[in-house]
Order: structure tokens, then sequence, then C-alpha cells
């Protein structure tokens, strides 16, 4: 019987931030309450190597953030990314958990999995960090299921409420990955219009306005989207799955609700299915309200669950 594995690591809980923001330990801690009781394959996320994280960044980047890493307190990265003593090895849990869950799946461990770490990693460019993020981890992902597992078409599928700049910086000049989002527009960081398209016209940008809500999400999902992930017939899925479209979220006002991740995570599930062996690594990226990020991972890691029996 194949299964749904949940990757995660206390080491995760270490990155810490100034007071009273909102990528706080107290997610992740929230996203585990609510998967307590589920039939998954818990394992810990392991860390990354340096090998892992140079497949989507430079060494002088890994140098520079090593170096400017702090012994105890904060260092600013901007305003709103900032470095703690525990931050990266937190940021490779991401990466490290991300690739093992590709492993996973592709050796018919797991039918699926769920990579519940934190700091998140979709806004991480090349040698830039920003927007909390560190290491593109899905990025990283990608190209270790290209080197690794010689897969020729790898899909990249991102509905956090924020464009995914670092992880289309990080794929869209490499060929057989194809990224594609929907987000927020106008809203951090700027970057996600439909001309965006990539090297390779792998990359499909579709911006929603604030207050668009589910029917809309759900439209451009079925028109833009889904089509072209079935055209594209991706080998493996990668989702980049954060929760911060939800009403309830402080960040942004897409206005979507749990039943809405549902949703999304059913119509990407019958695209891997069809194309990919149901093979899906889904990455938590985004989502700030505590409860509406719990109840929307438990919604969307319920139907991992039951797609991967």
């Amino acid at each position: 019987m194949m299964t749904t594995a949940l990757l995660s690591h206390a080491d995760c809980l270490d990155h810490e931030v100034p007071r009273d923001h909102p990528e706080r330990p107290g997610r992740l801690r929230a996203v585990l309450r609510a998967l307590e009781g589920r039939d998954l394959l818990r394992l810990d996320a392991p860390q990354a190597d340096d090998a892992a994280i140079l497949r989507v960044h430079p060494q002088a980047y890994l140098d520079a953030l090593t170096t400017a890493a702090p012994g105890e307190g904060f260092a600013a990265i901007d305003g709103d990314t900032w470095l703690s003593p525990g931050t990266l090895n937190a940021a490779r849990r991401g990466v490290g958990g991300a690739i093992r869950a590709v492993d996973l799946v592709m050796d018919g461990t797991a039918q699926n999995a769920f990579v519940a770490t934190r700091p998140p990693g979709h806004h991480a460019e090349r040698s830039t960090a920003m927007g909390f993020c560190y290491f593109g981890s899905v990025a990283a992902a990608a190209r270790h299921a290209q080197d690794h597992h010689g897969l020729a078409r790898v899909a990249i599928v991102d509905f956090d409420v924020h464009h995914g700049n670092g992880t289309q910086d990080l794929v869209q000049d490499v060929p057989g990955i194809a990224f594609l989002s929907v987000h927020q527009m106008p809203l951090f960081p700027g970057t996600g219009d439909p001309s965006e398209r990539g090297a390779f016209g792998n990359v499909v940008n579709v911006p929603l306005q604030a207050g668009d809500g589910s029917a809309a999400f759900r439209a451009v999902m079925e028109r833009a989207i889904l089509p072209a992930l079935d055209a594209f017939a991706p080998e493996l899925l990668l989702i980049s799955a954060g929760f911060d479209a939800h009403r309830d979220d402080p960040l942004a006002s897409l206005d979507l609700d749990e039943d809405d991740f549902a949703w999304v995570t059913e119509k990407l599930c019958d695209l891997a299915d069809a194309h990919a062996q149901g093979r899906v690594v889904s990455c938590l990226e985004g989502g700030y309200s505590l409860r509406a990020l719990a109840n929307s991972v438990a919604a969307h890691v319920d139907v991992l669950i039951a797609r991967g029996k």
C-alpha cells in the first residue's frame, strides 16, 4: 500500500525572527498540531549539503549568507528577512526535506509527500535572499529530480498568494522544468506578469486581483494553469503550497478558503495521476493566520492522504 510522507524537523523552529514578524515559529507548530493523528509516514527532513544548494545558488551567495549569520541575536538582510543563529540550519532542512521527498516518491516508498518546514523558499533568487526566504528549496528539488532520477519533465505549481519570483529566477532558463503560478497582483514582490514566459516558454503566470475570491481562482486554474500543466505532461509534480490566499490571512486579500485548497489539490493530483504516476511533492510556503494556515494545510494534506492510498 502506498502512503503519504510528512517531512519536518525541530531545527525549523530554531529560525527566530524579531517580535511580531509574521513568519514565526508558531506557524510550524500550528501545522504539525493540525496533522496530529493522521495516517502519515513521519520522517525527519535531512539537512541539505552544499552540493544540493549549489545546484541553484552560487558559492559566493552561500558563503555570504554563512558569513552574515549571527552567533546570537539577529542580522537583517532586508526589512522582512532576518538571520538568526538557527536560520541556515532550518533553511537547509527545507531543501533537504524537499529532496528527500522526491526520492521517496520516486522509489515508491510514498505516493506523495508534504514537506512541513520553515522558512519558506520560493522568494529566494539566485543570489538574493528576500521575502522571508533563503534557499530555493522547490527549485533545488526539481533539479535533483533531473540530475538523480533522470526526469525529462518536472513541473512546479505555486499557488501561494505571492508570486514565486525566486523559483522562477532559478528555473526559467532550465529546460525540462515548468513553473506555473497563480498569485495576487499588485502585491509583493511585484513580479509574475503574464509576459514573463521563461527561456523555453516554460513559465506560466496568471495574476488575480485583490478580492477576486474562489470563483476567479478556480476559473483561472481551469482555464490556464491546469491545461498548461496537462500539455507539459510532467513526470513529477512539485507544489509550492502557500496558504496566504486564505481570506483570513493578514498579508493579502484573495479571499480563498479551505475548500479551495482541497479543490486545487484534487485537480493537481488528477493530473499527476494522468502523467506522473501520482507522484506529488508539496512544500509549505506562506500562510500567516495560524488558524487559517492549520485548517488549510489539513484540508490539503487530507486530499494527499486519500490519493496516496
